[in-house]
């Protein structure tokens, strides 16, 4: 089964949309949330379904953090492809690799084999938009046998194990594709847990999948609730009517107990992104005075409370191959004075911390001369908007490894001129050419010294200002173990977390 290169088309950014909601009481298996004696977990979650789970957008990783889908490799702790639904691989050319798969099923009871991983990862490249992890290459992936898939790349694919290992690219049985266009997760993945209700973008029910291939799950099921609010969210653990509560915002931090409070640094970076496009920043001269203009110095201390690093690049101090080795970005154009030019600077309030970082860059951009008007919407009502350049400025938090693991793959996702999620609206050949020298590196450190040349290339622009790095709190009730907190943000419920 083969697929075309996907086109250049919007996509969800993970882990960002949502609809607000009034926290409540969860339901479960019983009064105290045990069924046959053992206890279901209620979770928190900030960001409901954006596309109806499906995985190929923002949907992709909710579905991995609960434990519902998974891929065929994983992201290792150390930054490296490890084996998933496939055991182990090995490459036979220069666009050839062979996986071989571990004895799994789906959540139907159907057998993961050779044949639905290809026809799975084939739907995957027909999909619109195409996750992220596609960005820029074609697959064809045929079965060898029964427990054995050939993958075989357009064009050299070095990091080809890595890619794969994208929630995006998660494996589902055939039952998920029955309807024409939608992709329905429901009993369909691999995971510890199966997802047997969505109620809309409120709820969720899940069970334990007792025939998973890496045994039974402690806990009997998960009972999820969408919360907009982080305030709810936060009352909601402290109350005791959640387990885990997903992204407290870090003014509610201070009033949850220390025991109940997990800080974990991440690859998340909120930048100011200006539209080189159209508009104003159009000019490099006026995008080198916004950039001047900003000072970040106080964001991390103040806005955040301490529960960020200021902005040093794209790549913050989570991804510790970077720390201390950024590149001066050259070529910088000369600043240009502002003399009260217009521009609008929007940003949402999915991440309550957002909407204060744009009013403090509105009071520093406007020290500066411009004139600011500030839009604050829900992601779900900016996205198209953005990438249809409406916008002069827009605050992004992203986590630059999220869609691959591969530090090249933001790069060429975000900043080139064919790239699927460019909200910068940049195109500098001198950018693609940088991110393509950084594609074709095969060995790590190699790739990683490309990586910072690439991004020395892009700060060089000034289409994007790096503000600071974010360390997510998480809420995790004093009776409850093993939450999988990761600097990737693409676990958290595993076999082991229970109450």
């Amino acid at each position: 089964m083969s697929f075309p290169r996907p086109l250049r088309r919007p996509r969800l950014l993970a882990a960002l949309l949502l609809t607000p909601v009034l926290a409540g009481c969860f339901a479960s298996g019983a009064a105290d949330g045990r069924a046959g004696g053992a206890a279901r977990l209620r979770v928190a979650l900030a960001f409901p379904p954006a596309e109806q789970l499906s995985p190929y957008g923002a949907d992709g990783t909710i579905l991995s953090r609960l434990g519902i889908t998974e891929s065929l490799t994983a992201l290792g702790g150390n930054g490296a492809a490890a084996p998933a639904l496939a055991s182990s691989w090995r490459q036979e050319g220069a666009r050839s690799w062979l996986f071989t798969l571990r004895e799994a099923t789906f959540h139907d009871g159907t057998d993961v084999t050779a044949q639905t991983v290809a026809a799975s990862l084939a739907r995957a490249g027909r999909a619109e938009p195409a996750p992220a992890a596609m960005s820029g290459i074609s697959l064809t992936a045929q079965a060898v046998d029964r427990h054995r898939v050939r993958i075989t790349t357009g064009r050299p694919d070095p990091i080809l194990p890595l890619r794969l290992s994208s929630p995006g690219l998660a494996v589902l049985s055939a039952r998920a594709y029955a309807h024409k266009g939608a992709v329905d997760p429901v009993g369909s993945g691999t995971g510890p847990f199966v997802l047997k209700k969505v109620n809309g973008t409120t709820s969720a029910t899940l069970d334990r999948y007792d025939g998973y291939w890496g045994g039974r799950a402690r806990a009997t099921g998960i009972d999820v609730r969408f919360i907009a609010d982080g305030t709810a969210r936060t009352n909601a653990l402290r109350s005791g009517d959640t387990d885990i509560a997903e992204a407290v915002p870090v003014a509610q931090a201070a009033t949850l107990a220390k025991a109940t409070r997990r800080e974990t640094a991440t690859a998340r970076t909120t930048s100011l992104l200006l539209n080189s496009r159209s508009g104003p920043f159009r000019d490099a001269g006026l995008r080198a005075a916004a950039r001047a203009a900003v000072d970040t110095s106080g964001l991390a201390r103040g806005v955040y409370e301490g529960h960020a690093d200021r902005g040093a690049g794209i790549y913050g101090p989570a991804v510790t191959w970077a720390e201390g080795k950024h590149l001066r970005p050259q070529g910088r154009a000369a600043a240009k004075r502002a003399d009260g030019t217009a521009v609008t600077l929007a940003t949402y309030d999915n991440r309550p911390e957002l909407p204060e970082v744009a009013q403090v860059l509105k009071q520093q951009l406007e020290k500066a001369g411009f004139r600011v008007k500030l839009v604050v919407r829900e992601y779900s009502r900016l996205e198209s908007d953005a990438l249809a350049g409406k916008f002069d400025a827009f605050v992004l938090a992203r986590n630059s490894l999220v869609d691959t693991g591969d530090p090249v793959a933001v790069l060429a996702g975000d900043y080139t001129c064919d790239g699927g999620y460019n909200l910068a609206l940049l195109c500098d050949r001198a950018v693609d050419r940088a991110v393509a020298a950084a594609e074709r590196a095969a060995d790590p450190a190699e790739r990683r010294t490309a990586a910072l040349r690439a991004e020395a290339a892009i700060l060089g622009t000034d289409t994007v200002v790096p503000l600071v790095h974010q360390r997510v709190v998480t809420g995790v009730g004093s009776a409850v173990e093993g939450v999988l907190l990761d600097p990737y943000e693409r676990t958290l419920i595993g076999t082991g977390t229970r109450r």
